[in-house]
């Protein structure tokens, strides 16, 4: 760790605003001008956008995944929690992954806790689901499917079999409809290997509160997602939500009653609740509350961005829209952490701050593969695109805003292999436990007890 006299810039939260601001401020500053300072439980950042695809086994998941200590070699990169923040000494106390806890001086601040996936105490929910907010959910997604359909081609127990192949999928966002349709892609081109599993058998229930799906792209590029993938044969029920899932057994509001292995949770996010801890100014829901130049309400050494901040939508709110906030999506972080970056190197000099202000260009979402719907918005003009068009769109946008180049050539290298190379459908379900072969052949064998002998009646 630095034990330099330079001014602290801590970065809290590695993720897409937490990079992104950090190389910004690396490549604005003066030489030994401040120590730059990311905090992260991770040693890398992912790019969430892909996870659905890398479920499906479209792109490698190490790809979609970059180190956060080669993007930033200039900065101090800590591997650990930010637990407590103490405004007044300026001081943050650090838990590394090992060891001690201990307290780390700053200067500026910056939080980019991003979001956490939002549950409800359901009965079972925490037992049955997965979520999919890490690159380890989309593997042990991934790996879980095809385990199923592994159980299912391999047992005679009707049951069973039943239940292996019903898969669950709460929340019809970005998120909920993406990750459903890529899986039942996978599903469907693995099934072509089984000789006892065909989709017909294979169950996929789409499950949201609201009235549509996909909101994000507007009503009609909805309506045609949800035709879409009925038309593939996934159940999708709106209007309801789920009551239980204790044991497998999934129990809808509307009264539907199912069992199954494969319980996903998409239904939306919140801030992290750590937040509550560090004596910010907080909104209704959780986030912290900035201005429009991201800094937090009420201090002029701290910025917050991304998932975790309510940042006013000044665009929005110039054409009339009243109380308007930027959506939690990777097109205003990407452009909230630069202008952040700018504003701390403005501040760190006693410049005047920059408001950010960005018009939504649209949205765009796939369904599978060649598959997906896009928004695009020019000026006052909407262009709505479906199909395999839409699908192009969305793989060239995403492809473009990877982080670096290293990742973004990775990524379309794996586009374009799986042009012509057959999908891999390889469950390695071993994963989640590696060491369990390995303990089961080392594992002392207890001895065994000796024999009783009865005593012979005389």
């Amino acid at each position: 760790m630095s034990t330099t006299e330079r001014p602290r810039i801590l970065v809290v939260g590695g993720g897409y605003v937490g990079l992104y601001a950090a190389r910004r401020i690396l490549k604005k500053m003066r030489y030994g001008e401040a120590t730059v300072t990311v905090v992260d439980p991770r040693s890398y950042m992912t790019y969430q956008p892909f996870l659905p695809e890398t479920a499906a086994g479209n792109i490698s998941p190490r790809h979609v995944v970059v180190p956060l200590r080669r993007v930033l070699p200039k900065a101090e990169v800590l591997t650990g929690r930010v637990t407590t923040i103490d405004q007044d000494r300026k001081v943050a106390t650090i838990a590394p992954l090992v060891g001690e806890a201990y307290e780390l001086p700053f200067d500026y601040l910056v939080i980019a806790l991003g979001a956490v996936s939002r549950t409800f105490p359901i009965p079972g929910l925490a037992e049955q689901g997965i979520g999919m907010k890490g690159v380890e959910e989309a593997i042990g997604l991934r790996n879980h499917v095809l385990e199923q359909l592994d159980k299912a081609d391999s047992t005679k127990d009707e049951e069973i079999r039943r239940k292996a192949l019903t898969f669950v999928f709460i929340g019809g966002g970005f998120a909920g409809a993406e990750t459903v349709g890529e899986v039942e892609d996978m599903a469907r081109d693995a099934a072509k290997y089984y000789s006892n599993v065909s989709r017909e058998d294979m169950r996929f229930i789409l499950v949201d509160a609201a009235d549509k799906i996909l909101p994000e792209v507007g009503p009609k590029l909805g309506q045609y997602g949800k035709e879409h993938l009925e038309s593939r044969g996934v159940e999708i029920y709106l209007s309801t939500s789920m009551d239980s899932c204790v044991d497998g057994h999934v129990v809808l509001k509307n009264g539907l009653e199912v069992d199954s292995s494969t319980i996903v949770w998409t239904a939306g996010v919140k801030p992290n609740p750590v937040l509550a801890r560090y004596g910010l100014p907080l909104g209704p829901r959780g986030h912290v509350d900035t201005a429009p130049t991201l800094q937090v309400q009420g201090t002029d050494y701290i910025w917050a961005a991304g998932d975790n901040a309510q940042v006013p939508d000044v665009a929005a709110r110039k054409a009339g829209v009243e109380n308007a906030w930027c959506p939690p999506n990777a097109q205003h972080a990407l452009r909230q952490a630069k202008v952040l970056g700018d504003n701390v190197i403005s501040g760190m000099r006693g410049f005047p701050q920059k408001e950010y202000s960005h018009s939504n260009k649209g949205a765009v979402a796939g369904l599978g593969l060649h598959k997906g719907v896009a928004m695009i918005v020019m000026g006052k003009m909407k262009i709505k695109v479906k199909g395999r068009l839409a699908w192009y769109m969305h793989r060239g946008y995403h492809g473009l805003a990877m982080p670096t180049w290293n990742r973004k050539v990775r990524v379309f290298a794996d586009w374009t292999l799986g042009m012509f190379l057959k999908r891999e459908v390889v469950s390695l379900g071993a994963m989640e436990h590696p060491r369990e072969e390995f303990y089961e052949a080392a594992r002392p064998v207890p001895a065994a007890e000796p024999k009783k002998t009865e005593a012979k009646a005389s």
